[in-house]
């Protein structure tokens, strides 16, 4: 693959941004600079297309650069923008949509980004119980601030150990994070037993995807309600990626277990800025944009024209297109493939996946928790995806990373992408 242009935008950038990138687990090798974005397919600055079923880490569930997406947010930047003052019609039609399609949504708060609202729905939970600790799972992510920062993509001998992700964190964040298995309720209940009325919140990915996709179990949502409820604890679904990518409503609308409280991003906009919390009205109204409400929320961009147009563009396109059966369809077409092609070539692996997104682990058992994926095999799973790239593939070239299909995304898409998958399985394998 041919990277001399991006090879030389990359080093420009280093010159003025520490590693030349601006978001950590971009700085990947190999090393494409993307200059275009177009429905399924992105460019780098060498020319060479690319399908793409990274999409940004989950934003493009329409595609890149969708033309009635784009078309709402310059159409409202003609005649609106930012005031600082007051609201606009625009985050007024936002939010009525959000709270008529989101189950747990009574009432919402538009932040910037996904890590904005698990801060504020912690920060709001700790208000609400007077508590101070906090339940998160082993491998999920839920942004760079200190309160979830520790035991995200822990080294496996530190798998439910003391694992700050971040030099500069403070010892009062990390130690009143408390670190539960994914699909052991157990693990649950013996924590909440162990720190008896100490606990304000539990946030959890539904699915959590920043290890790829590992499902819940049967129970092990409604379980985890059940406990909040008895425990006097606020749960909190961290629903940044499964929020509007698997159903309008949220994966919460699927499972059929409803939070106390909602955090959501990424594909609610296809690509623009926003994100929002949005749960029970008793809680929301403990927030200070309430007069007497005593828990802050401020932020000079948040309720934006380009975010709350795209939004609003976004959701209409659910609302009046096959955007998740198409998705969905493409989705188990992609993995029932990739299966296929596994049979036929006798390679231990397992395809795993919900509605849109896919990933497959080296591994001969379906994985329950973050503690099982340290048998997959990392060194083929990442070869596998650098040869995808070479071949205008493109996954990210990282360990345990899920894949998304898009509206933009068609049959032929999908064939392609097979025919690749087995030349390159033939090679590695």
């Amino acid at each position: 693959m041919s990277l001399s242009k991006s090879q030389q935008i990359h080093e420009e950038a280093k010159k003025y941004t520490p590693g030349g990138v601006h978001t950590s687990i971009r700085n990947v090798d190999p090393f494409p600079v993307f200059t275009k974005g177009e429905g399924a397919y992105i460019y780098d600055a060498d020319g060479k297309k690319y399908i793409d079923y990274q999409a940004a880490f989950g934003p493009y569930i329409l595609g890149h650069n969708h033309p009635y997406v784009n078309g709402k947010v310059i159409e409202a930047l003609g005649r609106t923008d930012l005031y600082g003052v007051g609201t606009t019609d625009l985050e007024v039609e936002c939010a009525r949509k959000i709270v008529s399609h989101v189950p747990s949504a009574d009432q919402v708060l538009f932040c910037n980004s996904g890590s904005e609202a698990t801060y504020h729905a912690i920060r709001l939970s700790r208000a609400v119980t007077g508590r101070t600790k906090l339940i998160k799972f082993q491998g999920c992510y839920h942004g760079w601030h200190d309160y979830v920062a520790r035991n995200m993509l822990s080294a496996w001998d530190m798998i439910g150990k003391r694992d700050p992700g971040s030099a500069g964190m403070m010892d009062e964040a990390i130690d009143n994070t408390l670190i539960c298995t994914f699909n052991d309720l157990d693990s649950v209940e013996q924590t909440l037993r162990n720190n008896k009325n100490e606990v304000a919140a539990l946030i959890v990915e539904p699915i959590p995807h920043n290890i790829g996709c590992i499902m819940p179990e049967p129970g092990f949502l409604e379980g985890l309600r059940e406990l909040c409820t008895a425990n006097g604890v606020i749960l909190i679904f961290d629903e940044v990626i499964t929020g509007f990518r698997h159903n309008i409503g949220g994966y919460q609308k699927v499972a059929g277990v409803t939070p106390d409280l909602t955090t959501m991003g990424k594909a609610m906009a296809n690509g623009f800025p926003i994100a929002a919390i949005a749960g029970k009205r008793e809680l929301m109204q403990r927030f200070n944009t309430q007069p007497g409400g005593d828990v802050w929320f401020a932020g000079t961009y948040n309720g934006h024209a380009v975010g709350t147009a795209a939004t609003i563009a976004t959701l209409e396109m659910m609302e009046n297109e096959p955007v998740h059966e198409h998705v969905f369809r493409l989705g188990e077409k992609m993995r029932s493939g990739i299966r296929d092609i596994h049979a036929r070539l006798g390679v231990k692996a397992i395809v795993a996946g919900f509605g849109s997104v896919w990933t497959t682990y080296f591994m001969d058992f379906v994985p329950k928790n973050y503690t099982d994926l340290q048998h997959n095999d990392a060194t083929l799973y990442v070869n596998y995806r650098k040869k995808l790239i070479e071949r205008g593939i493109f996954k990210m070239p990282m360990n345990i990373k899920r894949n998304h299909v898009s509206y933009s995304h068609t049959d032929a898409d999908i064939d392609y992408t097979l025919e690749v998958i087995e030349d390159v399985l033939k090679e590695l394998v």
